[in-house]
């Protein structure tokens, strides 16, 4: 994220031009395709990605919900995380898809912070499920006779919404803040979606507390990241002291998928939001925009279920008894 504060000078140009501009209404993303640069060729791609996502994700969070094999402290966070990353991208790829088969790429003032307080909202939630799931794993890998004591169900129904609560409590100040400047033009966002920095370049005042506090945000994705980091590392560690070689396999099966999902989640948020003082050209800016928008909500559900015996079981079972209705309500019509 770029952390460069408006400098007095620039504050007061942009003040002294505010006078004489008219309040803008609405933003307008410069970093999509023009329909006649061929934008409905990635607009059928994105669309099939975005169906994978939902179906994908719903699947597990059913399968979850409905095996009752499953009803453990790792697969009620799995589940929950499913459920967040369908919210997560319908934030996000929806209007994509609307922008690239529309002239106009645009979005209303009051949309746009909508979409970024549910999106960052959202992925600040899954952000801090992580940390409790490699949390959960560390406890189950390095104590596990002490697990069951821990890791209760009421304690993984407090985490689990403590998650949720205080991801979307944390940004609610700074939009609420940011819904309270004056945009007064240009509109052009460099992006194509609604994030905090694009926008608050656009305001037409000084916007450098705001930007001190998306330095604390990026703390806190450090912090967050090494937490989870030391966890695996030191999860690797016990593993590896696991006499036989098939206690190894299964406790690493068990904590393969978390640390892929962790590698590409955060590796990806770090590319983008971790930048500094650094600027990337357009066409790699969209690239990491859409890595962790797009690609990694996609691979989540491939990682969840392809690597998980038990999660494959109940999702095939899953989709033997919806089969098993369908026919039951053809033959009873």
């Amino acid at each position: 994220m770029s952390w460069t504060m408006p400098s007095p000078s620039f504050t007061f140009t942009r003040n002294m031009e505010s006078r004489n501009q008219s309040t803008v209404t609405e933003f307008i993303f410069t970093g999509f395709p023009q329909l006649q640069d061929g934008s409905l060729l990635y607009f059928f791609p994105l669309l099939l990605i975005y169906a994978f996502i939902i179906i994908g994700n719903l699947l597990i969070f059913s399968a979850v919900r409905l095996n009752t094999h499953l009803h453990n402290p790792m697969y009620n966070f799995i589940s929950i995380f499913s459920f967040l990353e369908i919210w997560y991208t319908t934030a996000i790829i929806p209007k994509m898809l609307s922008n690239l088969i529309s002239e106009k790429k645009a979005i209303c003032v009051t949309g746009c912070l909508l979409q970024m307080y549910f999106f960052h909202s959202l992925g600040n939630s899954e952000g801090i499920l992580l940390t409790t799931m490699a949390i959960d794993r560390y406890v189950a890998i390095c104590s596990p006779l002490r697990y069951h004591m821990i890791m209760t169900p009421r304690l993984c129904a407090q985490l689990s919404a403590g998650s949720c609560i205080f991801g979307f409590l944390i940004l609610l100040p700074e939009i609420v803040i940011i819904s309270t400047l004056p945009f007064c033009g240009p509109n052009q966002i460099h992006q194509i979606f609604c994030d905090l920095v694009p926008v608050l370049s656009l305001a037409c005042t000084d916007t450098s507390m705001i930007l001190i506090e998306d330095v604390i945000h990026a703390v806190t994705i450090i912090i967050t990241g090494l937490i989870i980091a030391l966890s695996y590392i030191r999860i690797v560690t016990v593993i590896l002291r696991i006499p036989s070689s098939e206690g190894r396999q299964k406790a690493f099966s068990t904590c393969a998928g978390h640390l892929m999902v962790f590698l590409i989640f955060f590796g990806s948020v770090s590319l983008m939001y971790l930048r500094f003082s650094d600027t990337y050209p357009p066409v790699l800016d969209t690239a990491i925009a859409l890595m962790f928008t797009v690609l990694a909500p996609f691979f989540n559900p491939i990682i969840y279920s392809l690597r998980n015996k038990d999660m494959k079981n109940a999702i095939k079972k899953l989709l033997c008894l919806q089969k098993v209705l369908a026919k039951s309500g053809k033959s009873g019509g």
